[in-house]
């Protein structure tokens, strides 16, 4: 573990994340299941600042509506946890811990991710407080580190960190990187409802012939890779939590028929959901679609990017000059 100039305030733009298909597998010995995904960042993104403060560790979190068509705002502003549930806080507070840190911070979130909707929003804000905490103190830390205190944050926490484009495996925690063959743009429509992971594994793993396809799913995670991915073909391989979704397969259903319907290609759930998102086509504009649209849902449109966090600094600290002899 190295160490650097220590700054007074470090900016971090923290990136949502689309999972471009996703299969569930068995339940482990552990309590997770296994799972093949790919992750892929998108221009959609927090900011957190971060300021050195002498003890403990504070949050503020202030919502900003960037909805396309200006409805986002029941979206950032539920479900946004408080307290010591915050995942900037739970991060903060374990790499403290860990590595003896001393003194606190003063975090400030700005929230555009709407919450609980399968983008990985808590995700990229706890890869943010940790990466931000790290250059406040001036501290290094080795991938592997980085990634070891991730996965006791979150499965989709080491992802938020590098971000791009991955093949998720494990819990979602092994990551490889791909290559994506071409940028692409996609609009994301987040319903008023929401879906509770924990019931969506338990109705999988009640489910007959739950595991049919999982072989299949295995079979692409070793053979990915070895050339460009292309968004759209990933999609098309589906999330298996569309099938869970109980009452609300209704719903899902409607909202995708609405997107095809405006000009979305292959619209899926992102995560267990709830935002649902398509593949603008190229040459397409991005307005034509929203006004095509039907619904009162908030829609986001987004574009793939290569990284999770872009971090700035800011002011580095000096010591106070001594006054003339």
């Amino acid at each position: 573990m190295k160490t650097r100039a220590r700054p007074r305030r470090v900016t971090v733009e923290c990136h949502a994340k689309l999972n471009l298909g996703l299969a569930v597998g068995p339940l482990r010995a552990d309590g997770f299941h296994d799972l093949v995904t790919v992750f892929q960042s998108i221009s959609l993104a927090d900011t957190l600042v971060a300021e050195r403060s002498a003890s403990g560790f504070t949050l503020r979190v202030r919502h900003e509506d960037v909805a396309t068509n200006g409805r986002g705002s029941r979206a950032t502003e539920s479900d946004v946890p408080k307290g010591a549930a915050n995942l900037v806080l739970r991060a903060a507070r374990l790499l403290a811990r860990e590595l003896s840190l001393k003194g606190g911070a003063r975090f400030t979130l700005i929230k555009r991710i709407p919450s609980r909707s399968g983008m990985g929003g808590g995700s990229a804000d706890a890869a943010a407080a940790a990466a931000s905490l790290l250059a406040l103190h001036g501290r290094r830390l080795s991938l592997s580190r980085r990634i070891e205190y991730a996965s006791q944050l979150g499965s989709d926490v080491p992802f938020a960190i590098s971000g791009g484009t991955a093949l998720g495996l494990g819990r979602g925690e092994r990551l490889r990187r791909l290559r994506l063959r071409s940028p692409f743009r996609a609009i994301v429509a987040v319903p008023r409802w929401r879906v509770s992971t924990a019931e969506a594994f338990r109705r999988h793993d009640a489910a007959r012939n739950s595991l049919t396809h999982w072989e299949r799913h295995r079979r692409f995670a070793v053979t990915v890779g070895r050339q460009q991915v292309e968004a759209l073909s990933l999609t098309r391989r589906g999330n298996r939590f569309e099938q869970l979704l109980g009452r609300r397969r209704r719903d899902l259903e409607s909202l995708r028929a609405r997107l095809r319907v405006a000009g979305l290609l292959e619209p899926h759930l992102t995560g267990s959901g709830s935002a649902v998102f398509g593949i603008v086509p190229r040459g397409t504009s991005v307005r034509e679609i929203v006004e095509r649209f039907s619904g009162d849902e908030p829609l986001y449109a987004v574009r793939s990017v290569g990284r999770g966090l872009r971090l700035r600094i800011q002011a580095t600290s000096t010591r106070p000059r001594k006054g003339p002899r």
